[in-house]
């Protein structure tokens, strides 16, 4: 979803939420705090402290992964060169801008918690990359998740050095062009700045955090069609009452329930309906709400994913203590991201069942087959269901978890990985899938009014079909509809980040 064009600002003192890595996608000002400077400060003065003690310190007087029983090299900058020139190895489709810098955002922010004796300039540098349309040109394949994102955030680093590639305003150009069109200078690394801007999962939360903003409004447009559904063909409501609901005992399948009648306020039903609907309009409170609960679960992971310090070691200058550990394995985010998956997939069968109802006029009363006025001579709908049937068949093959593809790899020293990355980025993806089928059933609800379904009663979703109605011109002739489904995917964002504004 596009948030704007207006600048948006963030402070590195507050809390990051998964609706703020939609802003990286256009320019945004981020605020450095003095208390935030004072901390980040602070650790690398520790930091450099303690690395000319001569004490351990992984990745600054060692090797890398399996290669720490070994002397790094003794210069800090060559050091640094090293840390991401071997993992410049990516491949794969490249990333879209927006979410490439949506992982610098979240990288900035764990980098601000002073536990990784970063420099000042390198934060300094990221947060005036942020501010303007510079978007690092990142491969989507070679992370497994473990020991952070080590291979994507590695171009990250790359191309804020003007190496390899990048975007500026969403043109792919060579990086060091794309820097000085965006008005930067090339990033300098020495101590343990490399090592500090790779070995985090800020491109793990980054897209699971971007799905999960995704899936909230996806939630809520699920509820807003299903609603719709049940007014155009004048349904019973008795499947969403309160008594029923709560004797379920699932908070969230409540809630939803709250949310349908709240849409179908003043609706009626025809009476000519069946006694018991079809699954895909009485289950909806119960498929739906469960669906909430994961989207729930996964906002809570992501966040603090956000707000934690991902990286190793960790830096504790009040206490003198450098901690090795594993703060860059992304297991609750792999986990959260799977089943965010599995939701979305079924959010998007929902969506498809509720289309094909919507096309058969033995479920609807008598409405034309395809929702076409002159069937045969025109097919309306029929193109928009084979696309759905064809998005659903791809949302089912990638809903494979993710999480539990653990190969061992780096001469066993990552014995065990989450693969956290590819089922965030498997998320996302299921989140904007699920957007085309969305519209298509939106677009299909709207048809149907012109075809002979009743014009919803419940003013609320009347307000909203008007403008739907006015987005999509009634289908008199057969015509393009792919644009058209486009701008009802924004459309329904808009709805549904309304929504959210008034809960």
């Amino acid at each position: 979803m596009t948030v704007g064009t207006s600048p948006a600002a963030l402070n590195l003192a507050v809390a990051l939420e998964p609706a703020h890595l939609e802003l990286a996608e256009n320019p945004v000002h981020i605020t450095l705090s003095e208390d935030v400077r004072e901390r980040i400060a602070r650790c690398r003065e520790f930091v450099l402290e303690v690395s000319g003690s001569g004490r351990a310190i992984y990745g600054v007087t060692t090797g890398f992964g399996p290669l720490v029983e070994f002397e790094g090299r003794a210069d800090s900058a060559g050091q640094s060169d090293n840390t991401i020139i071997h993992h410049i190895v990516g491949h794969g489709e490249l990333l879209p801008p927006a979410v490439a810098r949506a992982a610098v955002l979240a990288r900035l922010f764990s980098l601000a918690q002073g536990r990784s004796g970063v420099s000042e300039q390198v934060v300094a540098s990221l947060i005036r990359m942020l501010d303007t349309g510079f978007a690092p040109a990142v491969p989507r394949l070679g992370s497994v998740g473990a020991s952070g994102d080590l291979q994507p955030l590695a171009y990250v680093a790359h191309a804020l050095r003007g190496n390899g590639n990048a975007f500026f305003e969403g043109r792919l150009m060579p990086a060091g062009e794309a820097l000085t069109r965006a008005g930067l200078e090339r990033i300098a690394l020495d101590g343990r700045d490399a090592l500090a801007l790779v070995n985090g999962i800020s491109v793990t939360a980054a897209a699971l955090g971007l799905a999960v903003a995704q899936a909230v409004r996806a939630r809520c447009t699920a509820e807003l069609l299903s609603a719709l559904l049940v007014d155009v063909l004048g349904c019973g409501t008795e499947h969403t009452s309160v008594g029923l609901l709560a004797a379920f005992g699932h908070p969230d399948v409540a809630d939803t329930g709250a949310a349908l009648r709240t849409w179908l306020a003043g609706s009626t039903p025809s009476g000519e309906r069946p006694l018991q609907e079809a699954y895909s309009i009485r289950c909806t409170p119960q498929l739906i709400g469960a669906a909430a609960t994961s989207v729930r679960q996964a906002d809570e992971v992501v966040r603090r994913d956000l707000n934690g310090v991902s990286d190793n070691p960790l830096f504790f200058p009040e206490t003198g203590e450098v901690v090795h550990g594993g703060n860059f394995f992304g297991q609750p985010s792999a986990f959260a991201a799977d089943q965010l998956n599995v939701a979305l997939v079924q959010l998007g069968n929902l969506a498809e069942r509720q289309l094909d109802l919507l096309v058969d006029p033995r479920r609807t009363g008598g409405l034309p087959p395809m929702l076409s006025p002159l069937p045969g001579k025109h097919h309306a709908l029929q193109g928009v269901q084979i696309g759905a049937t064809a998005t659903v068949a791809a949302m089912r093959r990638a809903a494979a978890p993710a999480s539990v593809q653990s190969l061992p790899t780096n001469l066993h020293n990552q014995d065990v990985v989450p693969f956290g990355t590819q089922a965030a980025l498997t998320a996302l993806d299921q989140a904007r899938l699920l957007r085309y089928l969305h519209a298509g059933l939106a677009v299909a609800v709207r048809q149907a009014v012109h075809v002979g379904a009743r014009r919803p009663r419940a003013p609320r979703l009347a307000a909203v079909f008007d403008r739907l109605a006015e987005e999509v011109p009634p289908i008199v002739e057969d015509r393009p509809l792919d644009g058209t489904i486009g701008r009802v995917a924004d459309l329904l964002d808009t709805v549904a980040s309304e929504v959210e504004g008034r809960r």
